[in-house]
């Protein structure tokens, strides 16, 4: 099938690659902020395991070809939007391109974030003569290659026929199993993808909910996690207390359920609970810091591992590390950060300060001269310390372990003080 792909996200990344890898021909319209050789040399994209390797093998194939504007070339079976939610009026603006009179048939497929109703909007641009269907973006940062080559699922709204069996058609490669694909109407498929987001950031919150009453109870919330996962009603998934989530999907998508019941009369007191939660997580960390040393913060140092929102990616947007660094500097602490990844990311959102110090290679040199560290991505490089070490170099010998991936008995027992998010190394530990 002929492709006219427009987007400069991950997401469109991922689409014009892995599409052009199985056959199909892809003009890749890229939005006007970010063309080629911008987005070529973008750390995140170049992080992201396998997918610009793809891009350079599709683009030397000729299976797919970069454009800075449409072309009057062999109408488009597809034209695939993989746009930002600020990027909604270049979604629009393609769509009433005269070239489109031409293009009589093409199936609008929608992988956006945008609001709900927004595929129908945008179909209307193009004229009844072409099919719709909304296909919400379901990538995992990190591993978005994988994502979309070996769905677990497909989200795929639509409202006739024709869009379903040209859309099934175009993923084909990727979904030898049926099932891969949970067909419904346009509207419902938007919905859901903001429904699922919202579901698992409550669960997320809830927990560290719990995890701060574990630790005014003197509790260890892992008893409690545990407990909670047999529950077969309940299960593990996204079970795990930590120091707030992040990243432009997930956050975006929250905002963007808000939005709808707010443009629907709806107030949602559960949702604004929600990231209200998992805002004030972010500052966990510091509030064990600024407990551990009675509010005398003043003049300390503070080593920190991670700054990236999760692992596998380079990306800080909404990431807890910015508020946490706001928190840390208001009490004159320095900051010494170490992230395999992310380090561009961090300077670009926060710029160069003569109290922050970054580390890309050794995350020990983070901690020379450090009196804590604190533990805010779990990179797997982190996973399993030098211990003893940790305890000669930190100078109050404190660990503030933000996504509890540490065992509490086993860091005290190497000399060390450990604070995780509701957990602890003995009864009397808070």
């Amino acid at each position: 099938m002929r492709v006219l792909l427009h987007g400069s996200e991950l997401s469109a990344a991922t689409a014009a690659a892995a599409l052009a890898w199985v056959g199909h021909r892809v003009d890749w319209l890229l939005h006007e902020s970010v063309p080629w050789e911008t987005l070529e040399t973008a750390d995140w994209l170049r992080r992201e395991p396998s997918l610009m390797a793809q891009l350079e093998h599709a683009i030397t194939a000729g299976n797919l070809t970069i454009i800075s504007a449409p072309e009057a070339t062999e109408a488009p079976d597809i034209v695939w939007l993989a746009l930002s939610p600020s990027q909604r009026p270049s979604a629009s603006a393609l769509l009433q391109h005269p070239l489109f009179d031409d293009y009589s048939g093409a199936v609008l497929v929608n992988n956006s974030t945008f609001p709900v109703g927004e595929t129908e909007r945008l179909h209307a641009l193009m004229g009844q003569q072409h099919s719709r269907v909304a296909l919400p973006d379901t990538l995992e940062e990190g591993r978005a290659w994988l994502s979309f080559t070996r769905p677990v699922r497909w989200l795929l709204g639509c409202d006739d026929a024709i869009g379903e069996q040209m859309t099934r058609e175009l993923l084909r490669a990727f979904n030898r199993r049926s099932e891969v694909f949970q067909c419904m109407p346009c509207r419902a498929a938007e919905l859901t993808k903001l429904a699922i987001n919202g579901m698992l950031a409550t669960r997320i919150s809830y927990m560290n909910e719990i995890a701060g009453l574990a630790d005014t109870l003197g509790v260890d919330v892992e008893h409690v996690r545990q407990g909670m996962g047999a529950d077969t009603r309940i299960g593990f998934e996204y079970l795990y207390p930590g120091c707030g989530f992040g990243g432009p999907n997930f956050s975006r998508d929250l905002m963007r359920l808000a939005d709808v019941q707010s443009a629907s009369g709806r107030y949602s007191a559960l949702l604004e609970q929600v990231m209200d939660i998992n805002e004030q997580k972010k500052e966990t960390l510091f509030r064990k810091l600024w407990g551990f040393f009675e509010g005398d913060l003043a003049g300390k140092t503070v080593a920190i591992w991670g700054a990236a929102f999760k692992p596998g990616t380079a990306r800080i947007d909404h990431a807890p590390v910015l508020t946490l660094l706001e928190a840390l500097w208001a009490q004159g602490v320095k900051v010494q950060l170490h992230d395999p990844a992310a380090i561009p990311a961090l300077f670009a959102a926060v710029g160069q300060r003569d109290d922050l110090i970054v580390f890309e290679e050794d995350p020990y040199l983070a901690c020379q001269g450090a009196d804590a560290l604190m533990l805010v991505t779990e990179w797997k490089a982190y996973w399993n310390p030098d211990w003893h070490r940790l305890a000669t170099m930190l100078n109050e010998k404190l660990v503030l372990d933000g996504r509890n991936i540490y065992d509490p008995a086993f860091v005290a027992s190497c000399g060390l003080h450990y604070r995780g998010i509701g957990r602890r190394a003995d009864p009397t530990t808070l």
